[in-house]
């Protein structure tokens, strides 16, 4: 079975799980707890970052790598078109959803999280222990204005971040106004990287997520309740709706992450 290293909350992880599920393969998620899950990592593929799928004796490591090797190795459902100038354009908005939303919607959750208490308490797995939920709910917002400095979030930085993505999703809205999809009347590369990407921006409603249930349909403010990027986010929720697989039970049968293991 394919292996995923992962973080549950990581974008870049939900891209890959969202390309695998729309392929119909069957994979074990395996959480990289930070630091010596990192090191442990490091260990078996050169590199820290997740995620990474491993396939037998192979590590595959960068979601767009992983993508471009799934659609090699296991061809049904591509992901990339055959028409040459649709494949180019899938390929240009995948690298861009990677830069832009990508990137940018970790800054704009900062954001969220800065302001919101109880956000923040929900925003950890299901899993988290009470008291240090409770702590983590506790942080005073200038202590995490301070912290945001320290990672280069000053709140600048946040409210550029937060700028760039409105004219992204404007951009996507517009460009979904007369298609089912990105590039045409298929789903793409593209629609799965930006869809997948953007569940900081606003978390999709169902349980695809290791997270509370009361977190769902709640995002950054001013992007996840604006009326104005609704159409957009219905469509990224139909994609999940006709390609995501949602946990069942908790844990999720099949699906529950388990610490690295390394042989």
């Amino acid at each position: 079975m394919l292996e995923l290293y992962q973080w549950e909350f990581s974008q870049y992880s939900e891209k890959v799980r969202l390309i695998l599920d729309y392929k119909g393969l069957e994979y074990r998620k395996i959480e990289v707890t930070p630091g010596i899950g990192q090191v442990e990592l490091f260990r078996l593929t050169g590199q820290k970052q997740v995620p990474v799928l491993k396939d037998g004796n192979r590590y595959i490591s960068d979601s767009t790598a992983i993508a471009k090797y799934l659609d090699l190795e296991y061809p049904d459902r591509p992901l990339l078109p055959t028409d040459p100038k649709q494949r180019g354009l899938t390929l240009l908005i995948e690298e861009w959803a990677d830069e832009s939303i990508g990137i940018k919607g970790r800054k704009a959750l900062f954001s969220a999280i800065s302001q919101d208490q109880s956000f923040r308490k929900a925003l950890l797995p299901t899993s988290t222990p009470d008291v240090l939920k409770t702590l983590v709910e506790g942080v005073p917002t200038d202590l995490l204005t301070v912290l945001g400095f320290g990672v280069g979030y000053s709140p600048d930085v946040v409210k550029s971040a937060i700028a760039d993505l409105k004219q992204d999703l404007e951009a996507l809205t517009l460009l979904l106004a007369d298609s089912p999809y990105l590039t045409g009347d298929e789903p793409t590369l593209a629609d799965l990287a930006v869809a997948g990407l953007s569940i900081l921006l606003k978390f999709p409603e169902g349980s695809y997520l290791d997270l509370p249930a009361s977190i769902a349909g709640k995002g950054v403010p001013s992007l996840a309740d604006n009326p104005d990027y609704a159409a957009f986010f219905a469509w990224r929720d139909r994609i999940y709706t006709q390609f995501r697989k949602p946990l069942i039970g908790k844990p999720p049968t099949g699906g529950a992450p388990t610490s690295i293991q390394i042989d």
